[in-house]
């Protein structure tokens, strides 16, 4: 439940601000034209605390491959819709016209990864993957539903997590007719398996479901293991890392805390997570005591946030506490596209990877 406490905190924080994740689609690069080697095949680096520059994290290929091209479904399905009031049964019965919306683009990406691409005709801000570029967006200032704009859709059915809103307003879609089912969405690789599940269970498709969860699973596993063998393997050597939420244009500074997703990505690259060592929980606005407390060795930023402040440089200037920090000192920042550095899904697996080899091999990122 917190971690829906996080996820709806920001959307409101990304509802008052502009340019929360780039409308621009991520362009097509296919594998076979961006090969990405191995990362225990890099040269990684020796002392990862000793290293000095910040790297960006990228998706070798942003393309996201459906576990099944032609699911199989069984239709009317009932499921449960976690609404604000609490669960009530949704019977869907025609997934023909999909709109999957949710802060950061998971959902739209699970429907796509279920081979179920072809039936979206919306998407949010964040759904910037291939394939989604000519879809209308139905999300206006930042992440707020503009229910007219879903409407004219005519969509037969609506995937939600309660994310972005008003959620009242989403609710009121059933008002004309739209059958629209709120999903459970947990931040972190188990919630995204479990995602898969559940999103399939809309689509009456339970057997593509368990693909996809399977698939997730396996290819983070994978990555973790790829981690483990090139990050330090002492704890006192280990990268001491905080993740920042960062909006310079709206004075919006925040420390992403346990049960953000933040300290799942943090544990999963091998990395010390700063803000649970210290007890810190959900988010909580940035202040210099509590970034001198964390001296953080390495800090996780999105780069529309970095931009915002103005790079490196202009946010040490705003934080001269951050300036102070290891992670300042060494100007050891690694930040990654808004949609994709939280976004727990189908691509699970490619993030963290991405991320992993921005942290110990940065010269390859």
């Amino acid at each position: 439940m917190r971690r829906r406490a996080i996820v709806v905190a920001l959307g409101i924080t990304a509802a008052l601000l502009t340019g929360c994740a780039s409308p621009t689609p991520t362009p097509a690069v296919s594998a076979a034209a961006s090969p990405a080697r191995p990362l225990t095949d890099l040269e990684t680096l020796s002392d990862p605390r000793a290293y000095e520059g910040a790297s960006t994290a990228v998706l070798p290929h942003a393309a996201i491959d459906p576990v099944d091209e032609s699911p199989t479904q069984t239709l009317p399905a009932t499921v449960l819709s976690h609404d604000l009031q609490g669960a009530s049964e949704v019977t869907v019965s025609d997934t023909s016209r999909v709109v999957a919306m949710d802060l950061s683009g998971s959902l739209a990406a699970t429907v796509w990864g279920l081979g179920f691409g072809g039936t979206l005709v919306g998407r949010d801000v964040s759904t910037t993957f291939p394939g989604v570029e000519d879809l209308p967006v139905v999300t206006t200032g930042g992440h707020t539903v503009s229910s007219e704009a879903v409407i004219a859709l005519r969509p037969t059915l609506v995937i939600t997590d309660g994310s972005i809103g008003p959620r009242d307003v989403v609710e009121q879609l059933r008002d004309v007719g739209i059958p629209v089912v709120f999903v459970a969405n947990e931040s972190s690789f188990a919630g995204a398996q479990q995602l898969a599940r559940d999103v399939a269970a809309v689509f009456g498709a339970q057997a593509s479901g368990e693909a996809l969860a399977e698939r997730i699973g396996a290819e983070v596993e994978r990555v973790r293991a790829d981690i483990a063998a090139v990050a330090p393997a002492a704890e006192g050597d280990r990268l001491r890392m905080v993740f920042l939420y960062l909006r310079g244009t709206a004075g919006v500074y925040y420390l992403f805390g346990e049960e953000s997703g933040a300290d799942e990505i943090i544990r999963a690259l091998g990395g010390v997570d700063v803000a649970g060592e210290l007890g810190w929980d959900g988010m909580r606005p940035l202040t210099d005591e509590a970034m001198v407390a964390a001296n953080p060795d390495l800090i996780l930023v999105m780069t529309g946030g970095l931009d915002s402040v103005g790079g490196v440089d202009g946010l040490l200037t705003a934080k001269p506490a951050i300036a102070i920090t290891a992670a300042g000192a060494h100007r050891r920042f690694v930040d990654m596209e808004d949609g994709q550095i939280l976004s727990f899904g189908p691509r699970s697996a490619e993030v963290l990877e991405a991320l992993a080899r921005a942290v110990y091999a940065p010269a390859a990122s």
